[in-house]
């Protein structure tokens, strides 16, 4: 077997590949069909102050290489996630983040504090919501509200646990927004999130979802999302988890080779239920190939 361990803000994980909020639930339905220890890690359903059902259906619209997403946070609230799923994937040996979402910066904080106290290893920051006392615009519109909300959350995790921030895409320099996140704490970020997107039914005249708007995922957005990745590589010194179409190991060699310590696995997980395992795999035959350990490509691109 080839080293595929990677680490993180002090966090060992046994492989790069991370299964991405969103996709993977809480694990326990992949865990039907293979051994999710298997993973490096999972990065949880986002989670919420308290419970919400999401948006009316339909919320999913495929698109060319990709899907628009409009789900809106279903999720049973982070109360609900401590007593029935964490214990559970406890069990399991992988390192467990917990991605958080909130309307406001006191949710947040909240958050923070309870899902850290419950002992999980890292907390991934959700920044793409809306600011409801800002008026609605995300918390990772610009630098100024990034650096405060990423101050704020890191305040209020216990324990020293690494606070991971996901940045959006959606921005006018997604190296100003990691250097923000770097500024107010974080040790970490990951990206890209979903892109905005829309689809449109031409017989009735609507839109296809039911919340007109959605984020756009998939292989449409990986040369997005390498080349946001590469920028933020050469502006920030804390590490970078990549995120953004990736479906097969040479994908992830390609956002390693671009300046990611790790990988996140979303709508691939969708479309093949054990894309993540077969990227492990994947990973393990090529270092074994080139008699390489995984580390040896991070950051390893000519330019």
């Amino acid at each position: 077997m080839a080293d595929l361990k990677v680490k993180l803000c002090g966090v060992t994980f046994k492989n790069p590949i991370i299964a991405a909020s969103g996709t993977f639930g809480f694990g326990r339905e992949y865990a039907e069909f293979y051994n999710i220890s298997e993973l490096g890690g999972i990065s949880t359903k986002g989670l919420t102050l308290k419970r919400r059902e999401g948006n009316p259906p339909p919320r999913i619209a495929e698109t060319t290489s990709g899907i628009i997403n409009s789900v809106g946070l279903q999720n049973p609230g982070v109360d609900a996630f401590i007593e029935n799923d964490l214990n559970w994937l406890k069990q399991h040996n992988t390192v467990i983040i917990a991605n958080i979402a909130g309307d406001t910066e006191e949710d947040y904080c909240k958050m923070a504090e309870k899902v850290s106290a419950a002992g999980v290893d890292m907390i991934e920051l959700n920044i793409s919501c809306p600011n409801v006392k800002k008026g609605g615009l995300a918390f990772g519109s610009d630098a100024v509200s990034i650096k405060s909300i990423t101050a704020a959350v890191k305040q209020s995790i216990s324990g020293g646990i690494p606070l991971i921030v996901k940045l959006s895409p959606n921005v006018t320099s997604i190296s100003a927004a990691a250097e923000a996140a770097q500024a107010g704490g974080a040790d970490c970020i990951s990206l890209i999130n979903t892109i905005g997107a829309m689809a449109v039914d031409i017989k009735s005249k609507r839109p296809v979802l039911a919340n007109v708007f959605g984020g756009l995922s998939g292989p449409c957005v990986k040369p997005v999302a390498l080349k946001m990745v590469y920028e933020c590589s050469r502006a920030v010194t804390i590490p970078i988890i990549g995120i953004g179409g990736i479906t097969c190991a040479q994908d992830v060699i390609e956002f390693m080779l671009c300046g990611a310590t790790a990988v996140q696995v979303g709508t691939a997980n969708l479309s093949s239920i054990c894309a993540s395992k077969k990227i492990i795999d994947d990973l393990n035959a090529y270092c074994d190939d080139n008699k390489i350990k995984i580390t040896d490509i991070i950051g390893g691109l000519i330019v």
